[in-house]
């Protein structure tokens, strides 16, 4: 039996991964179930965003749901306290390295979107984005320059060992799929990314099946909403990954639609939403719980092997947004709850 850590965290985070476990246990397969505070949550109830015992659930649980992290209430805190150290602790302590982002158009979803509809129609790439290095993880600090100034400084920095793994993520992702990988660097400024795509360049000598490509990230933010579809995969470092995942997700429409994996070596992995905690609509029932339900589609087919359960969500959901079911985030009125529903009808 696979053991699920299902770590809700703040704001909606609770009511969509309650969604989408109702999805995975109406699938009948060998699953268990454990929840614990994480982020506002647990800092409220054990003073710290990312408590003992939940690292420890984290650590033994076969694949993690996570929610949102996220709460104004917090944000005085030191830093170290804040929710959002939860999130970015579970991905040191665990190794979750490559970060996975689908963004794919659903049928008769198109005029979501605030492209045309024959551009954002064509929209279905990946983008695996590196976790663990570049400005959020190198030396930062504030100090005093010579004239006396306050000044903040963040180091990006990446070595070889770490690109090479994250670039084997993306090239193994583009074997998957329709063979192409686009690597996003900034190497005409930054000597980070000049050794980025070296050891890109390096790497693809193993993938003769796979065609790369390279672009400014400058210019691939251009591209994703001039024409998204020449995109099968990208691979990018933690800050543009960072940014460029969010762009996309709003090519396809909204937040509410886009789930990510987080990922380790051995394929064990940290699945959620994109959207955040969405504080300002908490507990109102107004969030789009989709996002979590393929979350949990992807958990099926990365960490668990159980890829025709993942098929089947992922129709399901598909099937649902046909229908004309819509929470608010896309013009609609159903209720978290309802969107719920009409999956599992789906199903």
């Amino acid at each position: 039996m696979a053991l699920i850590a299902i770590l809700p965290g703040d704001g909606i985070g609770p009511e969509v991964t309650t969604e989408a476990r109702r999805v995975l246990e109406r699938l009948g397969l060998d699953l268990s179930f454990e929840e614990a505070p994480v982020g506002g949550a647990a800092y409220h109830a054990a003073g710290h965003p990312l408590p003992p015992a939940t690292l420890d659930l984290a650590r033994r649980a076969d694949a993690i749901l996570f929610g949102a992290v996220g709460d104004p209430t917090c944000d005085s805190l030191d830093r170290h306290l804040r929710p959002e150290q939860a999130i970015l602790g579970l991905r040191k302590a665990l190794t979750l390295f490559a970060n996975l982002r689908p963004a794919k158009m659903f049928a008769g979803m198109e005029d979501a979107s605030a492209l045309r509809p024959e551009v954002a129609r064509a929209i279905d790439l990946v983008i695996v984005r590196e976790l663990n290095g570049d400005v959020y993880f190198g030396e930062k600090g504030m100090r005093t320059t010579a004239d006396g100034l306050r000044q903040g400084y963040d180091v990006m920095s990446y070595d070889e060992a770490e690109v090479r793994r994250i670039a084997v993520a993306g090239f193994e992702a583009a074997r998957r799929r329709r063979g192409k990988l686009c690597s996003i660097d900034k190497a005409n400024v930054l000597e980070t990314s000049q050794l980025w795509r070296d050891v890109v360049i390096e790497t693809a000598a193993d993938y003769a099946d796979v065609t790369l490509t390279h672009m400014y990230v400058d210019n691939a933010a251009m591209q994703l909403v001039r024409d998204p579809g020449q995109f099968d995969v990208i691979v990018t470092g933690n800050l543009f990954g960072d940014i460029l995942s969010d762009q996309a997700s709003m090519c396809v429409g909204s937040i509410g639609l886009l789930p990510s994996a987080a990922l380790d070596v051995a394929g064990k992995g940290l699945y959620e939403p994109i959207h955040g905690s969405a504080p300002d609509i908490a507990g109102q029932g107004k969030a789009n719980p989709c996002a979590a339900i393929l979350s949990a589609a992807m958990m099926l087919r990365h960490s668990l092997g159980e890829p025709a359960a993942a098929d089947r969500i992922e129709a399901a959901v598909a099937a649902a947004l046909a229908s004309g079911k819509r929470t608010a985030d896309l013009g609609g009125t159903c209720s978290t709850r309802e969107m719920g529903d009409a999956v599992l009808v789906a199903l």
